[in-house]
């Protein structure tokens, strides 16, 4: 076998080699793609709503749209990837997204838009979970974890930069080309893939949950339509009423079907873990807050602040810097005190971050409001984001880690849709109204507050429902640490996949 060829043996391949590198500039730029589109969106939205006169509820649809079907389908991704070979997988996922942005960045109009906008999410369901699952599966032993820790360090640079190129093309291109860049990323990831990585996928074969997938999407799809459709319709419009009540049945059967299925693509029987249970709801309760202030925040910048799409970018760095820099020491913390003190002041603090937000006013400075705002924010927030993986990945056996921290990566993103689904609807703001500074600027303030509650109570349930004693070594386990330890787990807990890539959990 020639080395620096995709002939190379999966699981003996070494960081310095021709396809080590190949390897990793493939997951990185596979990576990159995820992660801009999760940073930029946001910043676009006054300029989509612009283009084509939209209200509210189409600026919902542009987030959430994207968002369901990442949620409802991520854990299906891992599995195909499993079975069918990581690398087809994960570039299948890689030219699906690629496709679906450049539909996204060529669409005529907002239904258009919403549409790629879904189908672009199913494409990240395949490409995200193959990121790490290849660097587990490719890399001999001895070089899996500095592999990771080079991935995670520099995937999450993409990330940091997200804003600022996705601001600077949104104000002095156009906003169609924060999709569009992602074409020469995805051909720069197939073109390195074929050539130097190596195909790995399980020697036996499951089910797979389609079912429950299905069921998924569609009761989270539901739900989310009553709520975006009540904003505008009210709540007792028939269509309202009967996506709501058709929601709500689909997520009830997706729980019998989880009962029945043979191999769940959630399994019920982890919710027996205390800290399992307790952690997730942590996490609806934290992804859901956080999930509101990026979609509010941007917007509330330009059209109240005044801001530019670049500065608008460029204000929510400290986040990005903070949680790079703070990632890895907080989850050394975890392990050696415990996550929970960690993620009840975690959530003091998120509260406390967003309520000065919440203060802004109608004239927002940066250093005086926005900046110790943010700061403050984020100090809590990877006081949350960090110890909730190690918390999931320590709630279980070693052999369903991978499957927990899957399900608590869904539960955040579908947090997230909802919240953006709901927080409108709860803080009366509808129509065009994000347009209008006077509009705008009261009801951002009320749902910074109505976020700032949320994270307080992500706090006290970590108070109440999280032990310390989870992170500690018994007989039976070592402690399970997160790789992706300079992650930027803003949209969701970082990924983990199984420890040891033969023993699926899907």
């Amino acid at each position: 076998m020639r080395a620096g060829t995709a002939s190379s043996v999966a699981g003996a391949v070494r960081l310095g080699t021709p396809v080590g590198r190949g390897v990793l500039a493939t997951t990185i730029l596979g990576s990159a793609m995820a992660f801009l589109d999760g940073t930029v969106v946001n910043i676009a939205l006054p300029a989509i709503g612009r283009q084509f006169g939209t209200t509210l509820a189409g600026l919902q649809w542009t987030v959430t749209g994207y968002t369901l079907t990442l949620a409802a389908f991520v854990l299906v991704g891992g599995s195909l990837g499993d079975r069918f070979g990581r690398r087809r997988v994960f570039l299948i996922g890689v030219v699906w997204f690629a496709l679906a942005s450049l539909a996204c960045g060529l669409a005529p109009s907002i239904g258009f838009l919403i549409a790629f906008r879904a189908v672009q999410g199913v494409g990240s369901a395949l490409l995200t979970p193959g990121a790490l699952a290849l660097i587990q599966s490719v890399f001999h032993p001895d070089d899996r974890a500095k592999a990771v820790g080079a991935w995670s360090g520099l995937a999450s640079i993409a990330g940091a930069a997200g804003p600022l190129v996705g601001g600077w093309l949104i104000e002095y291109a156009s906003w169609r080309w924060i999709f569009l860049i992602n074409l020469p990323l995805a051909a720069a990831v197939v073109a390195i893939a074929l050539r130097f990585v190596p195909e790995s996928r399980e020697t036996t074969s499951g089910h797979f949950d389609v079912p429950g997938a299905v069921l998924g999407a569609l009761g989270l799809a539901g739900v989310t339509y009553a709520l975006v459709e009540a904003g505008a319709k009210g709540l007792g419009a028939t269509s309202v009423v009967l996506t709501g009540l058709g929601g709500v049945v689909a997520l009830v059967a997706f729980v019998l079907v989880e009962r029945r299925s043979p191999a769940p693509m959630m399994p019920l029987s982890l919710f027996r873990s205390r800290e399992f249970s307790a952690a997730n709801a942590l996490t609806l309760t934290a992804y859901a807050a956080l999930g509101a202030v990026f979609f509010f925040f941007a917007t509330y910048l330009q059209v109240v602040g005044g801001y530019k799409p670049l500065a608008a970018g460029l204000a929510s760095l400290p986040t990005t810097i903070v949680m790079m820099l703070l990632s890895s020491r907080v989850g050394a913390l975890t392990t050696k005190i415990g996550p929970r003190r960690l993620m009840t002041a975690g959530g003091a603090l998120t509260a406390v971050g967003t309520l000065i937000l919440a203060t802004s006013g109608r004239h927002p400075n940066y250093w005086a409001h926005i900046f110790p705002a943010l700061l403050v924010f984020s100090l809590g927030l990877v006081m949350i984001a960090v110890p909730v993986t190690v918390t999931v990945l320590n709630s279980t056996t070693v052999d369903r880690a991978g499957i927990a921290s899957g399900v608590n990566n869904a539960v955040a993103r579908a947090a997230g849709a909802l919240a953006v689904a709901a927080f409108p609807l709860v803080i009366g703001l509808k129509g065009e109204g994000y347009a209008v500074p006077a509009e705008l600027e009261p009801a951002f303030g009320k749902a910074m507050a109505l976020a700032a509650a949320l994270f307080a109570v992500s706090g006290v349930i970590a108070w109440f429902g999280i032990r310390d004693s989870v992170t500690r070594p018994t007989a039976e386990r070592a402690v399970e640490e997160p790789q992706c330890t300079t992650c930027l787990p803003i949209g969701s807990p970082a990924l983990e996949p199984d420890r040891e890539p033969e023993r699926s959990a899907l």
